[in-house]
């Protein structure tokens, strides 16, 4: 009887080599970390062969991605291949190389056991096929996860000092500021236009109309170019960036860490008087949800009338009988208690905000008054004039620095990716900066015209009545709040006062017949 001997076949292990590093320095280097970490795994696997181990020729790298987190392109990848069978084995340099997360490893080993995947680390030369291999995998992770808690403390402790000192510590850069050595640095061009946003959300009153506002101009984002050479920045100014850059502290010369701010080493942009209104505004409107700045009902005298009997606001209110509507103001405490309560009840808003009106009308007939006027409107245009010569300074500094900094890189040869980009980008923004000077010059131009001499203010002020009928419900109201500080209704002796803010002073305050209130 002859027998027939059998030999074992050597099992056929699919090799799959992961490799990740968590910068992006280094990587457009001809043989860089990953191509090392790859280069070990392929030599660990080759002395592995007569186990029957192969290197599967698919690369499962992540070049510039954390190893905190599962986010990354190339796990993904490696994962879905485990889950399709086409891997029997994944090779690192190192665990913190595949995850430096004990919840997301654990995760993935689960994966791993259920489709039978071992798991090899080259340098730390342990195999999750033993259970000491996959006790010691544990530990060695613990301790992975612990460094990069430890790591990411001293980090934001490291942050958290170097804002209390007051210094920037990095991050996008900024529209109105360059980074300069780890500091910030005022762009003059684009401090200007940083300004005019904070100005224009105090003439315009709502994010809304400051985004079409900004959109009309063309302005942009911040713009810059990496080290790379890539072009960043340059987007379209929305109502989330418009409202980030109103409430941003470094444009007043601060820093922010968390709840904290601390005062920076950089220089302001933005006054601090200028800030708080806007801050202010950006308050009221988030309470009122910006039913002051719409004014749909067309309320005049809304947030300054009150009732002096009960010490409570006058709510604007209307009615409607046969398609008419009825205006009228009344007291919020006889609203919310009864009428039987307030002395003031309500009150026609025709006649009552006729009455108001009327009075601020005396300014055509009021010589003083004119003059004050009328000199207050021109430090306005000169203010604005004098931003714009300092805008138009900086935009020429910058053309002639686009046209040294153009004549260079053409002396240089341009012959790079790098240096090609960066002549588009100066190209660019010599265009803008162009563009820009143009709109300066018609905008000074218009307000040198508006510079009225004090011969032709009368005649000015005598079409008070004309411009004030040409005025929106909405400027008018924010017309009559720069002059009136409140207006109170006495019900019980129908007596109205009105009290104007206190640089306005030499408006009479005598009070005239009051409208007649309403039951």
């Amino acid at each position: 009887m002859s027998g027939r001997s059998s030999t074992p076949t050597t099992p056929h292990i699919r090799c799959a080599i992961y490799t990740r590093k968590s910068s992006e320095e280094g990587l457009d280097q001809e043989f860089n970390s990953l191509d090392a970490q790859r280069e070990s795994g392929e030599a660990y696997i080759a002395s592995q062969k007569n186990e029957g181990w192969v290197c599967l020729p698919t690369k499962y790298d992540d070049g510039g991605f954390t190893g905190g987190n599962m986010e990354r392109p190339a796990l993904r990848r490696l994962m879905n291949d485990i889950a399709a069978g086409v891997v029997d084995c994944v090779v690192v340099y190192k665990v913190d190389r595949l995850s430096r997360s004990l919840t997301d490893f654990v995760k993935m080993m689960e994966v791993y056991d259920r489709h039978k995947v071992s798991f090899v680390s080259v340098t730390q030369q342990f195999n999750t096929t033993h259970s000491m291999g996959r006790l010691t995998l544990n530990i060695l992770l613990s301790f992975a996860q612990f460094e990069r808690e430890i790591i990411s403390e001293r980090t934001r402790d490291k942050i958290a000092a170097a804002r209390k000192r007051g210094k920037y510590a990095g991050g996008r850069p900024v529209l109105g500021y360059d980074n300069v050595g780890s500091k910030l640095v005022v762009n003059e061009a684009e401090a200007c236009q940083v300004r005019e946003v904070f100005r224009t959300y105090l003439r315009c009153e709502t994010i809304r109309r400051v985004v079409n506002d900004l959109e009309k101009r063309g302005w942009t984002t911040k713009k810059w170019i990496t080290k790379d050479g890539r072009a960043i920045g340059g987007l379209a100014i929305n109502r989330s960036l418009l409202y980030t850059m109103l409430t941003n502290v470094l444009y007043i010369g601060k820093v922010a860490h968390h709840k904290d701010v601390y005062d920076g080493e950089h220089q302001a942009i933005v006054d601090k008087e200028t800030w708080d209104l806007v801050q202010a505004k950006l308050r009221f409107n988030a309470v009122t949800g910006g039913s002051e700045v719409n004014n749909m009902h067309g309320s005049l005298l809304k947030g300054l009338l009150w009732c002096k009997g009960c010490n409570r606001p006058m709510l604007h209110s209307f009615s409607t009988q046969n398609t008419k509507r009825y205006r009228y103001y009344v007291c919020s405490h006889a609203q919310d208690r009864g009428y039987d309560r307030c002395d003031s009840k309500s009150i026609p808003a025709d006649q009552l905000e006729q009455f108001v009106v009327g009075r601020i009308k005396t300014v055509g007939r009021d010589r003083q008054l004119v003059r004050l006027v009328v000199e207050h409107a021109q430090r306005q245009d000169r203010t604005e004039i004098e931003a714009l010569e300092v805008e138009r300074r900086a935009l020429q500094r910058e053309c002639q620095w686009n046209a040294a900094e153009t004549k260079r890189l053409t002396a240089e040869g341009a012959g790079t990716d790098a240096a090609r980009a960066r002549l588009a980008d100066i190209d660019g923004r010599e265009r803008e900066a162009r563009g820009r000077l143009l709109a300066i010059d018609d905008d000074v131009s218009r307000l040198r015209q508006k510079l009225v001499g004090r011969e032709d203010t009368e005649a000015a002020m005598a079409e008070f009545e004309p411009l004030w009928s040409a005025l929106t419900t909405r400027e008018q109201a924010a017309f009559l709040k720069l002059l009136i500080t409140k207006i109170t209704f006495d019900g019980a002796a129908s007596e109205i006062s009105v009290t104007f803010h206190a640089e306005n002073d030499w408006l009479a305050k005598e009070t005239p017949p009051c409208p007649t209130a309403q039951p």
